[in-house]
């Protein structure tokens, strides 16, 4: 689930429309490196890409990567973090890293 959806502003009906009419795929050669109407030039392109990432893998992170710990934790808690939907983990964490500072500045 994304954090911050948005309405779609893309015109999904026109892009169906699109797709059905088997209309050539307008291209101005200033548009980029082939023409996307011919096939051979696509399959070209295609076989020369470099993949850098593979379907699955994340990219680089923003914030330094966290260490993927096994925690036991009490019903109680997990049910109380949970019930407020998606990023428990993350709350979790949060509150931690909370109780930490509290308790280096008392």
């Amino acid at each position: 689930m994304r954090k911050h959806a948005q309405k779609s502003q893309t015109d999904w009906e026109r892009v169906k429309r699109m797709y059905d009419s088997d209309a050539p795929i307008p291209y101005d050669p200033e548009d980029g490196p082939y023409d996307p109407n011919d096939e051979e030039a696509t399959e070209k392109w295609l076989s020369e890409a470099v993949i850098t990432r593979g379907p699955g893998q994340r990219g680089p992170q923003k914030a330094p990567t966290k260490q993927l710990v096994s925690l036991r934790l009490s019903p109680d808690v997990l049910e109380y973090f949970k019930a407020k939907g998606p990023g428990w983990q993350t709350r979790i964490d949060q509150t931690l890293k909370s109780a930490i500072r509290k308790k280096k500045t008392a």
